[in-house]
């Protein structure tokens, strides 16, 4: 977590396994929390008590996992937005068809988890990773099912999304046009000289 002492928070629900690399080079003076274990999520945040506005920003397998765990704490954040995710993360037309996760989780290893990192288009060396840890949170994705249907306030579509397809986002998304913008780049399309506020708007 960084704090600045501001009243405001972004809360962040990662990707799998990628931690806090993916927004790295997102400037702003906001303080923001990072979610990236979805192994379970009953943790209700205390944290978020201390502040007067908390926007929510998904990215990847954290947009079903963020939503689940709306419906469970009834959190309600400012704005919530959801970056290259579906609701149904484990779903052949709306996210990552279930037997290439099992497959993933199966033969995960730290060359291959490499691997997948260049491929989402995460910019420097892979972070570090416990095998046991990351095979178990996918197989508590598949578990989990889909989230419950959410409203978003903006949808962020990558045009080249090796990880999450681009097709079954739109797929996905069909019943929320009006909130869906398309973004060029891959899986993690967040770029250096960016800013949080450009991607809650």
């Amino acid at each position: 977590m960084t704090r600045s002492g501001r009243s405001d928070l972004i809360l962040v629900f990662g990707g799998w396994a990628l931690g806090a690399g993916p927004f790295r080079m997102l400037a702003g003076a906001d303080d923001v929390l990072l979610v990236d274990d979805y192994t379970r999520l009953d943790d209700p945040l205390p944290e978020l008590a201390a502040y007067d506005r908390v926007d929510l920003l998904a990215f990847s397998f954290g947009v079903a996992s963020a939503a689940h765990w709306l419906a469970l704490t009834g959190v309600r954040p400012a704005r919530l937005i959801a970056v290259s995710g579906t609701l149904s993360p484990a779903d052949a037309e709306h996210g990552i068809a279930p037997e290439i996760i099992r497959a993933t989780a199966d033969h995960l290893c730290r060359d291959r988890f490499a691997k997948f990192c260049r491929r989402a288009g995460l910019e420097g060396e892979a972070p570090a990773i416990d095998i046991d840890a990351a095979r178990a949170e996918l197989f508590a994705v598949i578990r989990r099912g889909p989230a419950p249907n959410r409203s978003f306030d903006r949808i962020w579509i990558p045009d080249r999304d090796r990880i999450v397809p681009t097709r079954a986002q739109e797929a996905a998304w069909h019943r929320q046009q009006d909130a869906v913008t398309r973004v060029p780049g891959g899986h993690v399309p967040f770029r250096s000289g960016q800013s949080w506020a450009e991607w809650i708007t």
